[in-house]
């Protein structure tokens, strides 16, 4: 491939598409600013146009995954409907999904080291992902009585860190690596259990 310099169509993009894919060969540490260049086609010097440093084009790699993740939780919670149970049901597998999608932009994120206060851009993006599962978990404690609801953002931060670890552990391998149940099935066999715990769903729900 020729190495172009500063005329690249959409320098920027291509950088953050090369780092992407290095990322899910390599790691998010694993790759050097020129090894992204060289990926993209470009010269090592013509990345300094758009990118202090590799931790700065990750973080960029970072914000556009915060972005879509939002996105596709946006999607799942769909509102609240058909229900708020339902509803938060479908923001667990989503999380799984987007896990299994978007591979890259997920190592960027949580596998990288980059604090998602890096930039206020990065900040405002990250944001809206737990911002969605809070207010679902709002929405599921509605009906208790104000006195004996659970803290929205506690239990919503026990959800994702659950969320999290089954994605961790079982929804990036291959199926019956590390376990025989499905991971949505086990997700969902874990927040039923501890929703239900915390008097949010009845026993026969």
């Amino acid at each position: 491939m020729t190495k172009q310099g500063y005329h690249h169509g959409n320098l920027k993009q291509a950088l953050v598409e090369a780092a992407l894919r290095l990322i899910e060969t390599q790691g998010p540490t694993g790759f050097t600013l020129s090894e992204a260049a060289k990926t993209a086609g470009v010269t090592p010097a013509a990345v300094y146009r758009h990118f202090e440093g590799r931790e700065d084009l990750i973080a960029e790699c970072a914000r556009q995954g915060y972005a879509i993740f939002g996105d596709v939780m946006e999607h799942a919670w769909n509102g609240g409907a058909p229900s708020a149970l339902a509803a938060f049901g479908a923001t667990g597998r989503a999380y799984l999904a987007f896990a299994r999608k978007f591979p890259g932009h997920y190592m960027a994120m949580f596998e990288s080291g980059i604090s998602p206060n890096r930039t206020p851009e990065l900040a405002q993006a990250s944001a809206r992902g737990d911002q969605v599962l809070m207010h679902a978990c709002d929405v599921l404690s509605r009906h208790i009585p104000e006195g004996r609801r659970p803290p929205a953002a506690m239990f919503s931060a026990h959800i994702w860190a659950m969320s999290h670890g089954v994605v961790e552990l079982y929804g990036r391998t291959a199926p019956g690596t590390r376990t025989q149940f499905a991971p949505e099935d086990l997700l969902e066999s874990g927040i039923g259990i501890y929703l239900r715990g915390l008097g949010l769903v009845p026993p026969d729900a």
